[in-house]
Formats: structure tokens, C-alpha cells, sequence
């Protein structure tokens, strides 16, 4: 289904949805200020066009009441409270989940009541009771497992009553709310775990959790973690500012995550009210559990508890105006843009690779090395990797026969990098000029270049391809080696690769799952971490400067060389389309929209450390839907029959391969139709 609701800018319209996490400043056993604070931020927040807030546990009157909970002028003007809130909501665009005691059954029970537009959606009492170390709760409240009846009547209103909620939203399928409180998230299996599995999207935490040394950190640890094995979206709402601090102090923490990663966090301590958003990816949460089979094994495991789940339906007031997306969306999903988490990444790159050519080194009792270099990234990087991997095994570096295959447009200046690099890690180093087995090739097929005419077309530039692999994997079959790919993920996306006996082959492809835009910084990292020598690092210095390109065509005078970005497109900006399109799934309209949100906003703080300038480009929506269709031609269509003939090679990320084996199993004999209607018929260019 396409839940479109609004213009193309707006985050509503791509599977986004803006929540908010508030933290009043609360006066105990003051129910009346209490309800009015917390609607002042549930104001705050639906100006901010949220559609959710969540708010403490206990918030009405105040979490550290103690023994004042149970007198009945309080839990009255608790009541009170809650039937200002449902009046007021009604003027409200905003789904609030509030925390009160609540009398039920002559008990009182720990409660978060669902509010919205007037209603009472439902009221969810605290599962978990925790009566330790400071903590005495079942001195006062109930628990939800000895609750006796479904329903409950507060204010007046009548609604379900239980821990087996869900509430979700007619017309957003993907948004789909469970609540729990405080304890529930810190045991072992908590309500909230088979709410996932029964379809929630967003779980909400009401807490109170007073604060001690070292607990922050631990709240966002538990959070993140949750979201990532429950693959959803997590609020958590602690206690603040107000609350009594006769044996303990309140930090007012507020988390907001997805999937493991921390959108928004609040600032602790903070002495008034306030509250934080974040937008939310509902798609992404829905296409990650589809892709995830072992959560659907999970949901058959427990079947007989999920369908105990209770839903209640409501519409949500989605904005009609345009709402920004405020979430980060890097440009470069391959490339961290934390410089040492980068520099973790790529050593662990390197590692899978070099384990990887190590390991099919040993399994076939091969102990020599045959690559092509042309002194450009890609083969640099494989190079070094093949290096290192006769390093592990205790092999001389000799064993890596390293050959420049100069052709009909190979540079000067490659040629040279290529030779110096391979002196500097002391590999074998050989040359064997491609240019008059290519003409005699071309010749024998009849190409206009064979009888003098300058036709630099497809052909042309294949021959050369296939006459460099020619004389690799016969170089290999001469020395006994095993020929190390150097072609990337990048260009098997596009399809920028000679089929068969052509840079799409080898023995080993040790780059395959390695994008272009991660490789400039794997040459980097080695750069520096690696103990390759002065030498080396002084020439990769130099290729990191190069400008990147395929040289296929001799450079006529004053021209500058030739690029594959001309025809493919910008590798930066098509390696962000293959993660989104391969890795989730999206439409592409909303890979567009993701995509000019990332690329036309100057913010040079984004960019990873160490990107050259003249790559620091931007592009607007025009360029981006050009491309983008660019991509889905070629990826969906044109491309196929090439990966699905891949040689072995290691999967580096979790960004995915495209191995027949592996990410990505796909027919050579697809159309991009629908992909390309769908961009035609929801992305704007007028």
C-alpha cells in the first residue's frame, strides 16, 4: 500500500513520523498544575507537528508521592486532572500518553492513559512492580497481571483496560503504539517485547527512574538495545525537575530511539520543563522486520500470547502543510562520519578482506598472487590487501605479481603511481603494454578504430577490459596464482564492469563488497595505520589526489581525462541510491527525497573527514531524480545478468553485498517500469 498523506517535501508523506518525549517540571500531589504543565508541552509539541508525546510515569502526581498516593483528595483531583486533559485534547493534532494512579477493583493501579481528541483510547497498568533497594511500589499499587476486569472507567469516559494494547492508526499502518512503564523495560522479557512482535512499531516507556552515578548510561544502553532487538522505535520518558528529593535526585532523561541508534536525547537536570523530537522511519522499521525471518519465527514461537493483543484503532490528524524532515540523513551511509569509529570501520574492512584471501589462499594450497594495477583506488586497495594477506600466511612479498597493463589510454601519471606503489610494497612489478593486442583485436572484429577512425565506443572500451583479463588469468595459469579481483560494489550496481573474461571476473574478488565511496577512505586509513613504508605512503598520497577515472579513451589535447561519473552518474550520490533501494527496499520517491534532504544542504560538518573538495558537491531535486533514474535502469534492468555471475569474495558491511549467494538474488530479466513510474508519478520537478 502507498500511504501517501501530503506534499512530496513533507516527512508524513515518506513513512516518517515526528514523536516527542516531554519532562514537566512537577509539583507534588498538585495534580491541577501538574495537568497544566503537561499540557503546555503537549501544546509545545504539537506545534512542532508531533503526532505522539509521551510523558513520566506518574506525572499527574508526581512519581515520589510515597504513601500520599492513597488518600483519596489526590487520586480525586487526579481524576479532576485527567478530565481537564481529555477536554483539552480535543483542539489537539497530538496522540498523548500520560502517567497517573489510578483506582480500579479497590486497587490502585501504576498507570499510562492513551488521550486523544477528546478520548480515552486506553489506560495500561504497570506490569512490573519493583520493591527493592528503593523502591517499595507494592506497598501502594497493584500489578496488571492481578487485574480483573478489561475495562475502567476514569473521568467519566469508559476504555480497555490491560498490558495487551496496541494502538494504531488507521490511516498510517506503519504507526502502531504499545505502552509500558518504568520496570517493565528493565526484566528479562518485558511487555513490550511481544507487543513488537505482535505488530507495535513504537514502544513507549513511562518512567520515573530517579538517578545515580552511571544510570544514564545505562538507560541508553537498555533503550538503544531494545529498539534494536525488538527492531522498533523507543521512547523513554524518565522523571525530573520537582519531583521530592528526600532520599533521592531526578534527572528528567528523555531517549528517543530506532533500531539501536539514538535519534534524540534531553538535557539532564534541566530545572523547568521541556521535551525533545525526533522523526521516526516507520518503513524502514516494517522493511527491516520483513527482512529479519528469524523476528517472524519469533512471532510463530509465541503466537498464543500475541493474539491476546488487544488493537484499538483511531485516525490520526496528520499536517497538512509541509513539515521538514529534521532527522540526519548522511550522505555517505557506507562512510561513518565519526572519525574514529570510521578508523575502527576500516580496519575491520581490512581485516575481513585479508582473512578472506588468506583463507582461499589455504583452502586451495595457492601461494601466489596475480593483480592488475593501474594506479587508481580500486586496485590500490586490493593491492595492499593481497600485501597483507602474504604477510599473515608468512610468504614473501614477491609472491604478489603485481602487472601495469598500460593500454590505449592509460596516463603517464597512473602508470608511474602504479609502478611506485608496487616497488614500495615490494611486490613483484611486471608491464605488459595491452596496446597492440588491442588494435590487433579490434582489426580482427572490424571495429572503425582498426581501420584508423577514432570511434571510442563500448567495444572499444571492452576489448581492453577483456585483453587485460585475458592476460591476468593466464599470467595466473603461468605462475600458479590466483587472480585478485579490483572492482567494487559501486560498479557492480551500475553494471560498470566487462562482463566474462573482463574486470567483472577473477579468482578472488576481494573489493565486491567494498562501495567506491568507502574506498577512498580505506586507502586513507592504510595511509596512516598502516606500517607500509615511506615510500608507499608518499604515493598513495598521490593516488588519493588523482582524479578517479577509467582511462579507456586516450585524452586528446587539452581535454581532461575521462570519467565514468559522465555516464553512471555520481558515484557519491549513487552509492547512497543502491544503500537505500538494496538495503531497504524504499520507493523511490522517498530514496529522493532522502537524498535531496541529504545533498542540497552546505554543511561542511557532515562531511567525513578527509573528502576532497571538488567532491563536496551538492545537488538539488532535478539532479538527483536524473540520476536516481539512471540507477534504476541499469541496477534493476540492465545489470543483473552480471552479478549473478559473481566470483567469491567476502562481504565486508551491513550495508550488503550483491552476491548471488548472498544480499541480493534478483532475475536478469527484469523490467524498471514500476520503480521508474513511481519516481515519474510522486516526484515534483516543476
Amino acid at each position: 500500500m502507498n500511504n501517501r498523506h501530503g506534499p512530496f517535501e513533507s516527512l508524513y508523506t515518506h513513512g516518517f513520523a515526528r514523536v516527542a518525549v516531554c519532562t514537566p517540571q512537577v509539583r507534588i500531589a498538585s495534580p491541577a498544575s501538574n495537568a497544566e504543565r503537561t499540557l503546555q508541552l503537549a501544546e509545545d509539541a504539537a506545534n512542532e507537528h508531533a503526532v505522539l508525546a509521551v510523558f513520566p510515569e506518574l506525572g499527574l502526581s508526581g512519581y515520589s508521592i510515597e504513601d500520599l498516593v492513597q488518600q483519596d483528595t489526590v487520586l480525586d483531583a487526579v481524576e479532576d486532572a485527567v478530565g481537564r486533559i481529555l477536554v483539552a485534547s480535543r483542539s489537539l493534532p497530538t496522540l498523548l500518553v500520560i502517567g497517573a494512579p489510578v483506582r480500579s477493583e479497590q486497587r490502585l493501579f501504576n498507570c499510562a492513559l492513551v488521550i486523544y481528541g477528546g478520548e480515552l483510547l486506553g489506560v495500561v497498568p504497570k506490569t512490573y512492580l519493583p520493591n527493592y533497594r528503593e523502591f517499595y511500589e507494592k506497598r501502594q499499587y497493584a500489578s496488571a497481571g492481578q487485574a480483573l476486569n478489561d475495562t475502567i472507567r476514569i473521568a467519566g469516559h469508559v476504555a480497555p483496560f490491560g498490558n495487551q494494547l496496541l494502538f494504531a492508526a488507521r490511516n498510517v499502518p506503519d504507526f502502531v503504539l504499545h505502552v509500558e512503564i518504568c520496570e517493565d523495560l528493565w526484566v528479562p522479557i518485558s511487555p513490550s517485547s511481544y507487543a513488537a512482535l505482535g505488530g507495535a512499531t513504537v514502544l513507549a516507556n513511562l518512567s520515573a527512574s530517579d538517578i545515580t552515578v552511571g544510570k544514564a548510561a545505562y538507560r541508553r544502553l537498555l533503550c538503544t538495545s531494545h529498539s534494536a532487538k525488538c527492531i522498533a522505535g523507543h521512547l523513554y520518558a524518565a522523571a525530573g525537575y520537582g519531583e521530592s528529593t528526600t532520599d533521592l535526585a531526578w534527572d528528567g532523561h528523555a531517549l528517543i530511539c530506532e533500531n539501536g541508534e539514538c535519534l534524540a536525547e534531553s538535557q539532564r537536570f534541566r530545572s523547568a520543563g521541556g521535551f525533545i523530537t525526533a522523526d521516526l522511519d516507520l518503513e524502514r522499521v516494517r522493511q527491516e522486520r520483513g527482512r529479519t525471518t528469524s523476528f517472524s519465527d519469533c512471532v510463530g514461537l509465541h503466537r498464543e500470547r500475541l493474539i491476546q493483543l488487544r488493537r484499538i484503532e483511531f485516525d490520526l490528524a496528520l499536517p497538512t502543510v509541509p513539515v521538514s524532515l529534521k532527522r540526519n540523513i548522511p550522505r555517505f551511509p557506507y562512510v561513518s562520519c565519526d572519525e574514529a569509529n570510521l578508523d575502527e570501520r576500516c580496519g575491520e574492512v581490512y581485516q575481513i578482506q585479508v582473512q578472506g584471501l588468506v583463507r582461499r589462499m589455504e583452502a586451495t594450497g595457492i601461494k601466489k598472487l596475480v593483480i592488475g594495477v593501474s594506479g587508481g583506488l580500486d586496485s590500490t586497495h586490493a593491492l595492499i590487501v593481497a600485501a597483507k594477506a602474504v604477510d599473515a600466511l608468512h610468504l614473501p612479498r614477491s609472491n604478489v605479481l603485481g602487472y601495469t597493463l598500460p593500454g590505449l589510454g592509460t596516463s603517464a601519471g597512473t602508470r608511474d603511481s602504479a609502478h611506485r606503489l608496487m616497488q614500495a610494497l615490494e611486490v613483484g612489478a611486471g608491464e605488459i603494454d595491452i596496446g597492440a593486442s588491442v588494435l590487433q583485436t579490434l582489426v580482427d572484429i572490424g571495429h572503425p578504430y582498426g581501420r584508423g577512425e577514432k570511434v571510442y565506443d563500448v567495444t572499444f572500451e571492452n576489448v581492453q577490459a577483456g585483453v587485460r583479463a585475458s592476460y591476468l588469468f593466464r599470467l595466473a595459469n603461468l605462475h600458479g596464482g590466483l587472480v585478485v579481483g579490483t572492482s567494487d560494489l559501486s560498479e557492480l550496481a551500475l553494471g560498470y564492469t566487462t562482463y566474462g573474461v573482463g574486470d567483472q571476473m577473477a579468482h578472488y574478488a576481494v573489493n565486491a563488497s567494498v562501495p567506491k565511496t568507502l574506498i577512498r577512505y580505506l586507502v586513507r586509513w592504510a595511509r596512516t595505520r598502516v606500517d607500509l613504508g615511506a615510500a608507499a605512503t608518499a604515493v598513495l598520497g598521490d593516488i588519493l589526489n588523482t582524479v578517479s577515472s577509467p582511462e579507456l579513451v586516450p585524452r586528446e589535447a587539452g581535454a581532461g581525462p575521462q570519467t565514468a561519473e559522465a555516464i553512471v552518474g555520481p558515484y557519491e550520490l549513487q552509492d547512497f541510491n543502491l544503500y537505500y533501494l538494496s538495503r531497504f527496499g524504499f520507493r523511490p520517491s522517498k530514496v529522493a527525497f532522502l537524498a535531496a534532504r541529504a545533498w542540497s544542504i552546505r554543511d561542511r560538518g557532515a562531511w567525513p573527514e578527509g573528502m576532497p573538495f571538488d567532491q563536496r558537491r551538492e545537488f538539488d531535486l532535478l539532479a538527483v531524480e536524473h540520476w536516481l533514474r539512471v540507477f534504476i535502469t541499469r541496477f534493476f534492468e540492465t545489470s543483473q545478468f552480471k552479478r549473478s555471475a559473481l566470483p567469491n569474495g567476502p562481504k565486508v558491511g551491513s550495508g550488503g553485498s550483491l552476491s548471488p549467494r548472498g544480499d541480493w538474488r534478483a532475475p536478469s530479466d527484469a523490467t524498471a517500469e514500476v520503480w521508474l513510474d513511481e519516481l515519474s508519478a510522486n516526484v515534483p520537478l516543476a
